[in-house]
């Protein structure tokens, strides 16, 4: 603007000016308050932060004594306070030389807080921005500070179990925010002069004290992750045994009744828990393994369904509190007995497979044992989940072919006849005999046995018959016929077949499974029509 020439108007302007500059004064002093109350709040947290990771590693010390294996926690409790007073100490030796490059030359201080520094020193320039700028930002220093403080952290996850490393890194308050710089509009060339750049040496402090604070939080997160290995505060109870178990509502059904269990994960203290583990069972207590699993067991004394209460007590060995779960289970008793099912009929059958079911109640499936003996030469095989007999010869009256049993605390048997397979019933066509058209007659390829009724998959075949054509008014005409498809003379006996004819099928033999000789089936008669 212009200089007016007017005293009067150019004492008003001048006025004027002093008037803001006093304003701009009074803002700065309210704001450098601010920044001052905001240090000190960090100050206080600090504190609060070194009382608590002061306390803490005479805990983990006294609970790693108690196994050989915890030892290695305890041995990490040297290096990882060493690193954290490394690191503050680095902040506060930064802190001191920006007071030195910013006006007050009153000595450094060699160790201590942001209120230690204020109180010895007073912050004569904490107004000025040109030691902040220049030594952070110019010379190098904030760049120098983001990389410690990446490389504190990687320190700081050093004592931390490998496997814990990735979720801890994320979780640890040490970082660098690398995103928010890049966003500022007044095109910060990069962190350091983000964070730095033309900032007043108060308005500083607070960012110091804060990287402070996220070391010492750091070093307690460290803290808690070892008291958690030891089973100090909150890692009390530590279950590392797991295993699959299956409860069902009833150990002993019957066949047709639905098994119903519940499938679960089962965790338990091992052998390196600090947990204390009681188990018991109607009251009594029992004796755990190193897994944590108990045995009970009792006699059977009665029949019908038993039940009995489980209870397991969890000691925690840092607070001493007690919990217990219960659960109420229930089994079934029976008597041991045996079923031998047939599964097609009661009696064996000579030349095919007789298949049998053989269950024993109260006996685990394998132990049970089973074998043929007495008479019908029988073999047993177990098949399909089922058995196969196979029996050569017929029982005689009084005889039995026997199927034999055997389990622990059992032995018993089941007597079977044995008999041939029945006699096959001669069939031409679909019939036994009778009337038939001459067509049909003669269209028909030989005579076939048919076992009518039986069950099982035996094929029988015809060895031999004698066919006679016996004509109106003429002699009679036989045939032998081999086998029981027409040959021969037996082919063309059976093509003169006219209406009025009559046909004997006579001494119709065949031969079934099983059988040594050929059997007589009986004979035919048909009526040509």
């Amino acid at each position: 603007m212009s200089i007016p020439k007017e005293p009067r108007q150019l004492m008003i302007n001048i006025m004027y000016l002093v008037l803001t500059a006093l304003l701009a004064l009074n803002v700065s002093a309210e704001i450098f308050n601010a920044f001052e109350m905001v240090d000190e709040g960090l100050t206080t947290a600090n504190a609060s932060l070194d009382e608590a990771n002061s306390a803490k590693p005479e805990l983990i010390k006294e609970a790693a004594k108690k196994k050989a294996s915890l030892a290695e926690y305890a041995d990490r409790l040297p290096g990882l306070r060493a690193l954290s007073k490394e690191a503050s100490g680095y902040i506060d030796g930064i802190v001191n030389e920006l007071i030195d490059a910013s006006g007050d030359q009153s000595g450094a201080v060699d160790e201590g807080d942001y209120v230690m520094v204020l109180d010895k020193r007073e912050l004569k320039g904490k107004k000025s921005y040109d030691g902040t700028t220049r030594m952070m930002v110019d010379e190098g220093k904030g760049m120098e500070l983001k990389a410690k403080i990446m490389e504190y952290k990687e320190k700081f996850l050093t004592f931390v179990d490998e496997d814990d490393r990735k979720r801890l890194a994320a979780e640890l308050p040490l970082s660098i925010d690398e995103v928010a710089w890049t966003k500022s509009p007044n095109k910060k060339k990069d962190w350091a002069d983000f964070t730095f750049g033309h900032m007043p040496l108060g308005a500083t402090m607070p960012i110091f004290t804060k990287f402070k604070n996220d070391i010492k939080a750091s070093e307690a997160a460290v803290l808690n992750h070892l008291a958690g290995k030891v089973g100090v505060g909150g890692a009390t109870v530590v279950l590392d045994k797991f295993t699959v178990v299956s409860a069902p509502k009833k150990s002993y059904i019957i066949k047709g009744d639905k098994f119903s269990t519940d499938v679960f994960l089962s965790a338990s203290a091992g052998k390196d828990s600090q947990t204390g583990l009681s188990i018991s069972v109607n009251g009594k207590g029992l004796r755990a393994d190193a897994d944590g699993v108990a045995k009970y067991e009792t006699t059977a004394n009665a029949l019908g369904v038993k039940k009995y209460n489980a209870a397991i007590t969890i000691t925690d060995p840092v607070s001493g509190e007690k919990k217990t779960y219960k659960k109420e289970f229930e089994y079934e008793v029976g008597e041991r007995s045996v079923t031998v099912s047939p599964l097609k009929m009661n009696v064996f059958y000579i030349g095919v497979d007789n298949p049998v079911a053989v269950s024993a109640a109260g006996v685990n499936s394998t132990d049970v044992k089973v074998s043929m003996g007495g008479a019908g030469g029988g073999t047993i095989n177990r098949k399909d989940g089922n058995y196969n007999v196979r029996v050569t010869k017929p029982t005689k009256k009084g005889e039995f072919a026997k199927i034999n049993i055997s389990a622990p605390g059992l032995t018993e048997s089941r007597d079977f006849r044995v008999k041939r397979i029945p006699d096959p019933i001669a069939m031409l066509s679909k019939s036994r005999g009778g009337a038939m058209s001459a067509g049909e007659f003669k269209a028909q390829q030989g005579v076939r046995p048919v076992l009518d009724g039986f069950d099982f998959d035996a094929k029988c075949s015809i060895t031999e018959f004698v066919v006679v054509r016996v004509p109106k008014r003429q002699d009679p005409e036989p045939a032998r016929n081999s086998g029981g498809k027409f040959a021969g003379k037996t082919s063309s006996v059976i093509g003169k077949a006219t209406a009025g004819d009559k046909y004997f099928f006579e001494n119709v033999k065949c031969k079934c499974p099983g059988d040594a000789a050929a059997r007589n089936i009986g004979q035919m008669v048909f009526n040509i029509k």
